[in-house]
């Protein structure tokens, strides 16, 4: 498929259906119910792989992450995108991630783990989509009033391949110390033996799934984020249409694999607490608008050279560690007790940046 594929509609829509099928897939092959792709909750699961957090439900080094950023490596070098740039506020971008961390744990999700549980029939996602909506339209209107973190520069290839070669060692750590079985702990790693973290689909079948899907995100510059984004600010809705893909893709494999179940109550990994369902993913979009991607664009784009998505990422699998170290992280019992007031403070800190931002530029 060459490079003009992949810029156009129909190879966005393909990388979205591919995306959404693989997703499902995953579920099927043993990762947690609506959760067969979502890079919050991995993160969280890989965080509390290397001692970031000690919540033993949720303690995985999945593979998913380090597949996604390898494929879009892979994507970067064979098409000459593989860009090494760095310096556009990796603080601000840090502390955004950790923000964004925490406002999908308190919806307990992603914005590609939102899409899932609506195409696994989990109708307390729809709140969530609202919310994130409502979050990257407020991010939208930030931006088109010029808000900027500043222009990245041209960087080393060292800084470039950092963030991949992370990828890389995490990898082979859990090649290396696999999970063994009823032991939450081999000599390095820890692992659940219960819970979502426990529910893993194959080594193989993760890598290969995650590996093409990067790929094909890298290409089509698949985004969640960017799809609502810039239907609003630019009137362009190709990324939209392969978000409907993504989810249209999911819900018929799910239809066809007997994962897909109706209803508000006894979802998978999921509360009822709807307007935390609508704050927490309010607190994800309007993160991740001003960062300039969702979740797992980021990986994308670490994974073509960008530190800057590197650092955003890091912060962000710091934040969800410390949602469950603070107490703020939901359940399906629902909201973590320190949740409201930690996602309170994380919504006005991002508020704080995007005025800054104004500021700055002006």
């Amino acid at each position: 498929m060459s490079n003009g594929f992949f810029s156009s509609t129909k190879g966005v829509v393909v990388a979205g259906l591919f995306i959404g099928l693989g997703a499902a897939v995953l579920q099927k092959l043993g990762n947690p119910g609506n959760m067969g792709l979502c890079v919050a909750c991995f993160g969280r699961d890989v965080s509390g792989a290397v001692g970031l957090h000690r919540a033993e439900v949720v303690q995985y080094l999945r593979p998913e992450i380090m597949g996604l950023v390898l494929g879009a490596f892979a994507a970067a070098i064979l098409s000459g995108e593989f860009k090494p740039r760095m310096g556009s506020s990796p603080l601000i971008r840090f502390f955004l991630g950790a923000f964004v961390g925490i406002g999908a744990l308190i919806f307990l999700g992603c914005p590609w783990r939102a899409l899932l549980r609506l195409a696994g029939g989990d109708w307390n996602a729809i709140f969530g989509i609202i919310g994130l909506a409502v979050g990257v339209l407020i991010g939208a209107y930030f931006i088109s009033r010029n808000f900027s973190l500043g222009a990245s520069q041209k960087s080393t290839l060292l800084f470039g391949l950092a963030f991949v070669l992370l990828m890389i060692g995490l990898l082979y750590l859990r090649v290396a110390y696999p999970p063994i079985e009823g032991q939450a702990k081999n000599d390095l790693l820890f692992y659940s033996v219960g819970g979502p973290g426990s529910q893993r689909a194959p080594l193989w079948a993760s890598l290969i799934f995650a590996i093409v899907i990067g790929y094909f995100g890298q290409r089509s510059r698949f985004c969640s984020i960017g799809a609502i984004q810039n239907a609003v600010l630019f009137k362009q809705f190709h990324l939209l249409l392969g978000v409907m893909g993504f989810v249209a893709a999911a819900f018929v494999a799910n239809l066809a694999f007997g994962q897909f179940h109706p209803g508000f109550e006894k979802q998978p990994i999921a509360h009822q607490l709807q307007f935390w369902n609508f704050f927490g993913l309010v607190i994800v979009g309007f993160g991740a608008a001003l960062a300039g991607g969702c979740p797992g664009r980021q990986l994308f784009l670490a994974g073509e050279g960008d530190a800057d998505a590197g650092v955003f990422v890091l912060g962000l699998l710091l934040g969800l560690a410390m949602a469950h170290n603070f107490s703020a992280a939901s359940s399906g019992a629902g909201l973590g007790p320190h949740g409201a007031g930690i996602g309170v403070i994380s919504l006005v800190m991002i508020f704080l940046i995007a005025i800054t931002g104004l500021a700055k530029k002006a």
